[in-house]
């Protein structure tokens, strides 16, 4: 292993360290470019026992078309609930416990599941099975469960295999 990787084990993660700490902090000063240049190296260092896999991103146009559809499905939904709150006397949403059979095996591709099923609104990850074949999740309004099964596999688990295999 080289210096400069025993320096930057994750040059990605360093980066959006620093980036985020500047973003936080809302200053580019001296003093704070340099706190977030010492976070960005030594957290990943730090952390370096917790990433059980090296991550290899095999596909960057399906992470990039991922990430767009998650950030359009967060906006969508926060205006569908917002809509749905409105009219709450009028019409309630059907909400219910879905199992969601999965494919996704892998650990980082599922805690990436698990961040979008939080980030979007009206999904909460509640369950996973032990085996990892199926996840329940707690959606606000399902009308058709099995659309919603098959939407839910085609925009967040079917790239994520795609990513992650």
């Amino acid at each position: 292993m080289t210096t400069l990787a025993r320096l930057l084990p994750a040059p990605l993660t360093s980066v959006a360290l620093l980036a985020l700490w500047l973003v936080l902090a809302r200053s580019v000063s001296l003093g704070q470019i340099l706190l977030g240049l010492a976070l960005a190296l030594a957290v990943p260092i730090l952390t370096k026992r917790l990433r059980p896999n090296r991550v290899r991103v095999r596909r960057p146009l399906v992470v990039v078309r991922f990430i767009l559809t998650v950030g359009y499905d967060v906006l969508l939904s926060n205006f569908q609930i917002a809509w749905d709150v409105l009219r709450w006397r009028s019409r309630r949403p059907q909400s219910r416990f879905v199992v969601v059979p999965l494919e996704l095996r892998d650990p980082l591709g599922l805690a990436a599941l698990s961040m979008v099923t939080t980030v979007v609104p009206g999904t909460v990850w509640s369950e996973i099975a032990l085996d990892r074949s199926a996840l329940l999740l707690h959606v606000w309004d399902v009308a058709d469960e099995s659309d919603f099964i098959a939407r839910f596999k085609h925009r967040y688990e079917k790239p994520l295999v795609e990513i992650f295999a």
